[in-house]
């Protein structure tokens, strides 16, 4: 489904934040991706979606070479993504509803479609009766719920999570990762970049470890660290 080859990524002024990552993810697979701050995790997310371009590789995406796809074809591209980052991004001024809603509008889904859609994806995420609140009416861990359900509620085929429980306390974490692991389970395909050594240790899934911009470790069942 996902597929890098020789991806770097180098910018202005000469950092290198990717080097030579060659990976392919399958649909349904769970993926951490791990390590240290300035590893390359988020500059890898941003690739997946779009957001950069690779200084050289190629990226494909359910066959296609993203890497090449013309700027019209972007918008088709993020509609099979579903992006959830560290710090929510969600509208302050819309209600849950509208937040979750608004993703839909952006693809010229119908206002049938939404009414039927967003209720249901506001359920899976367990917060049917938050549908007429504000963001600053929620709790972090319900703010992340939201956003959970933004990312899905176009039915991807891809959930891309930058540090989803980076502003979470220790409980309210393993639940949005039990989240995650049931999205899984349905069939969407996962890739979390993530700090989080507990929660990675506790899921043992597939994990992808960068170091300076390289791929130095890719295991099946693996944890945070191999280190003692």
């Amino acid at each position: 489904m996902i597929e890098t080859y020789g991806v770097t990524k180098i910018y202005p002024g000469g950092l290198v934040a990717l080097k030579d990552i060659n990976i392919k993810i399958s649909k349904g697979e769970f993926v951490f991706i791990v390590g240290p701050s300035g590893a390359g995790k988020s500059t890898f997310i941003k690739l997946l979606f779009r957001e950069e371009l690779p200084t050289k590789g190629q990226i494909f995406f359910n066959g296609k070479n993203i890497t090449r796809m013309k700027s019209r074809e972007v918008p088709f591209l993020r509609r099979r993504i579903g992006i959830v980052f560290q710090d929510f991004r969600l509208l302050p001024e819309k209600t849950v509803y509208e937040n979750v809603a608004f993703a839909m509008e952006v693809t010229e889904a119908s206002s049938r479609e939404i009414k039927k859609r967003v209720p249901y994806v506001l359920e899976k995420v367990g917060l049917a009766d938050k549908a007429g609140a504000k963001p600053s009416e929620l709790s972090g861990g319900e703010q992340q719920r939201v956003a959970l359900a933004r990312a899905l509620v176009n039915n991807p085929d891809v959930l891309v999570a930058d540090e989803p429980t980076g502003n979470l306390d220790p409980d309210t974490s393993w639940e949005i990762m039990k989240l995650l692991n049931e999205i899984n389970k349905r069939g969407t395909t996962v890739v979390v970049a993530t700090h989080a050594r507990e929660l990675v240790d506790g899921m043992r899934k597939r994990v992808l470890q960068l170091d300076k911009g390289a791929l130095v470790r890719d295991e099946e069942r693996g944890v945070y660290s191999n280190e003692a």
